[in-house]
């Protein structure tokens, strides 16, 4: 797969603004306070649907609109991924179905369906309702639209494009590693804009296929036991994406969900910002390796807010 240029890039800015404006970056003094060093956060729970997702929707939608839109269309997400489909879809007049598994979060699934997705909850994980919906796709004849192709990735691509306009001093940024399309994208701008900044992927700890993957040059499958980070709870990695990131990213770091929590914690406290689980995931990383970040100016991303009230409660408590 090619990734989008500058041109591309640019494109797609044009499409993503007609919904919605650049989203902000600020350098908060309490996290950098709390990080040792200059920290940036970019605040992609600040688009309409709480996460960056939406920006890959849209352009998606866009070439299905180019080349023939579909009669219906049907996908699988743990929920931001369903949000952007579902918003997208909405625009353009198209019935959505979204497979999510068992146990998903209850806020996303309504958010999903006030976009007027029709919700189907199948399966263990998320692999499981990605493959569920595939069958069903073929069965009916609805188109699929995957979690990872170079339509989304042309979208989500605008957000690290703006930021490395915006902060042309980073010098290192942290990115969430789910299905791919946010560190991906990382890169995309990163070339498309010759900026020097180095990439490090972050995983969860307890789904480590995108880790063992690039460790490995190769797909490895890994079982997904993260109870907090549901955006980063990926079990098979996906070969397009792993093809772009091996030799794109600096290294790759791992957390924990104490550490996602802690983190979670942290941008409350100093932010007043909610971030999910993956969405905190960036922060927990470059605590992980703040000994290693002196005097640098490090860029993370709240990818995502969608977290369940209930869930947040409990992060809050267990301080």
């Amino acid at each position: 797969m090619s990734l989008p240029t500058l041109s591309d890039i640019e494109a797609a800015a044009h499409i993503v603004y007609r919904q919605f404006q650049a989203t902000q970056q600020y350098r908060w003094a309490l996290l950098s306070e709390r990080l040792g060093t200059d920290c940036w956060v970019k605040h992609e729970n600040h688009t309409p649907v709480g996460a960056f997702k939406i920006r890959g929707g849209l352009t998606y939608f866009e070439h299905l609109r180019q080349t023939g839109m579909p009669a219906s269309v049907i996908s699988a997400t743990r929920g931001n991924h369903g949000q952007s489909i579902g918003w997208a879809a909405r625009s353009h007049g198209v019935p959505c179905r979204i497979v999510v598994p068992h146990g998903n979060s209850v806020e996303k699934n309504a958010a999903m369906r006030a976009l007027g997705v029709t919700l189907i909850e199948h399966g263990a994980d998320f692999q499981e309702a990605r493959e569920h919906a595939a069958a069903l796709a073929a069965d009916s004849g609805a188109h699929m639209v995957p979690s990872f192709h170079a339509g989304l990735l042309q979208g989500v691509s605008t957000y690290w494009w703006e930021y490395f306009k915006a902060v042309p001093q980073l010098d290192v940024v942290y990115v969430p590693i789910g299905q791919g399309s946010g560190a991906c994208s990382a890169v995309a701008a990163r070339r498309a804009l010759g900026h020097r900044a180095r990439i490090v992927g972050v995983v969860s700890s307890h789904a480590t296929t995108y880790a063992d993957s690039l460790a490995a040059g190769r797909v490895v499958e890994a079982p997904v036991t993260t109870m907090l980070a549901d955006g980063m709870a990926c079990r098979v990695a996906d070969q397009a994406a792993l093809d772009i990131l091996l030799g794109q990213l600096d290294h790759v770091v791992q957390v924990t969900d104490a550490e996602v929590a802690q983190a979670m914690r942290d941008l409350y406290t100093d932010t007043h910002n909610l971030a999910e689980g993956a969405g905190a995931a960036g922060f927990a990383a470059a605590m992980q390796e703040r000994a290693t970040l002196k005097g640098l100016t490090v860029g993370t991303v709240i990818t995502g807010g969608n977290v369940d009230a209930a869930m947040m409660t409990e992060v809050l408590r267990s301080a």
